[in-house]
């Protein structure tokens, strides 16, 4: 379902943060209903069909005092079994969301956040309603090009199996999206998704978040909790960004992963683990190889299969095909029904190598839509602002070098003559224009 098109209750008793969520999400989808006291979801259920809830783990009420959000999760689940539920949390309460997984909720959300984390959450979870034969159908896999056509083989043959997947990839070709394709496709499907952002931990949190702790652990440790692992169990676990991990943490993962089998933090009693691991990481192959930054029997257990994902300056007319794609949805989105991308601001795509990718792609599209007038996309709607350095393979830049000097010569024998320069060099003015672009000559 398209978030514009859900309607959406907030449950906090916090008020500020039912204001500053009900006005950032007025504009992105149908309706929203703010309610600060859960006692009230019976009648507002009655009044209302919602597509999703965000639920707030803690009230004043004294019903369950600390579980509040797992009693009101189970009463959504009653009063509307296809509603999904995200919860809110604080970071002390995370070992209740993960708790809450199992439940029933969709997801959990830590406070704070970033509006874009919000929306990236809200959408996951209204697109997580799996069929009686899940597939994956997102625009990050949509592809007609040979690239994207033995991806989707290999995603077929191996997300059968209980396999260990590492995906390359650079940022924005969709390793989150292949991910979740494998599981989505896997035996496990109707088993938990787990998602960490391992770069994101620092070095002392790493274990509590992963394999949890007992109570009395550390300071802060108040009550027991469940580690990522343990969520994960009989499902997936996706490690992202594996490659900026230490080896001292490299060390502590490999153990798990060789014995299946997690120790809290505080406790020196095993617990068996059962999951299926995919990690992903935008270092290249060649990297992982170096000893200084990477342990090799850490490599290779997580390395039973690679899948390596194409940039899309590789994947010919994917590129358009997307692009069609963004405009249509965010048309729909922005209402400018029947909007169309003008042959000049084809060209003008052509000519661009996205060093971010699939993810670049959206946003320029998405921005394009917004500034255009009347019913077409002009090249001068089009504005690209690469955040990504993509470093040139050594015969991509040796051809690449080639090319940029073979044309600056031409040119210059011809006198700037750009008609006699394409045809001395057998291509079109319209192809010369896109690699005088490419190369960055005036």
């Amino acid at each position: 379902m398209l978030l514009r098109n859900a309607s959406v209750l907030i449950v906090d008793d916090d008020p500020d943060v039912l204001t500053a969520v009900k006005l950032f999400l007025k504009t992105e989808v149908k309706s929203v209903i703010t309610e600060n006291n859960p006692e009230n979801l019976k009648k507002l259920f009655r009044e209302n069909t919602f597509h999703l809830v965000l639920l707030d783990m803690n009230y004043k009420s004294p019903i369950h005092t600390g579980n509040e959000g797992l009693y009101w999760l189970k009463e959504i689940k009653k009063l509307s079994p296809e509603t999904e539920v995200i919860m809110i949390t604080a970071y002390g309460n995370i070992d209740l969301a993960v708790r809450s997984l199992k439940e029933g909720a969709t997801d959990f959300l830590l406070k704070p956040w970033y509006n874009d984390k919000l929306l990236e959450h809200l959408k996951e979870a209204l697109g997580s309603k799996k069929s009686s034969s899940p597939k994956v159908e997102d625009h990050g896999l949509l592809g007609e090009s040979d690239e994207m056509q033995k991806l989707q083989v290999k995603i077929r043959k191996i997300a059968p199996t209980d396999a260990n997947v590492l995906i390359l990839g650079e940022n924005g070709t969709g390793k989150d999206l292949v991910a979740r394709a494998l599981h989505q496709q896997s035996l496990r499907a109707g088993k938990p998704f787990i998602k960490v952002d391992v770069g994101a931990l620092t070095e002392s949190l790493f274990e509590s978040e992963l394999f949890g702790y007992k109570k009395g652990a550390f300071t802060d440790a108040k009550e027991d909790r469940e580690g990522r692992f343990e969520a994960a169990n009989g499902g997936t676990l996706f490690l992202d960004e594996i490659g900026n991990i230490s080896l001292h943490l490299q060390s502590k993962l490999l153990s798990v992963l060789q014995n299946r089998q997690v120790m809290r933090l505080g406790s020196n009693v095993p617990i068996p683990v059962d999951i299926r691991l995919i990690c992903a990481t935008n270092i290249p192959m060649k990297e992982l190889a170096n000893e200084q930054r990477f342990r090799k029997d850490f490599v290779y257990r997580i390395h039973t299969v690679d899948v390596v994902l194409p940039p899309l300056r590789r994947r010919g007319d994917d590129m358009l095909l997307l692009a069609e794609h963004f405009v249509a949805e965010y048309a729909e989105k922005y209402f400018k029904a029947g909007l169309r991308i003008s042959p000049q601001a084809l060209e003008k795509l052509k000519a661009y190598s996205f060093p971010g990718n699939v993810r670049e792609l959206q946003f320029s599209m998405e921005r394009a839509v917004i500034m255009s007038e009347g019913d077409e996309i002009t090249a001068e709607d089009l504005i690209f602002l690469p955040l990504e350095n993509v470093e040139p393979e050594e015969n991509e830049l040796s051809l690449s070098s080639v090319e940029k000097n073979t044309i600056l010569r031409v040119i210059e024998k011809n006198n700037g003559n750009i008609s006699k320069a394409a045809k001395e060099l057998g291509i079109t003015r319209a192809a010369l224009y896109r690699r005088l672009n490419k190369y960055d000559i005036d």
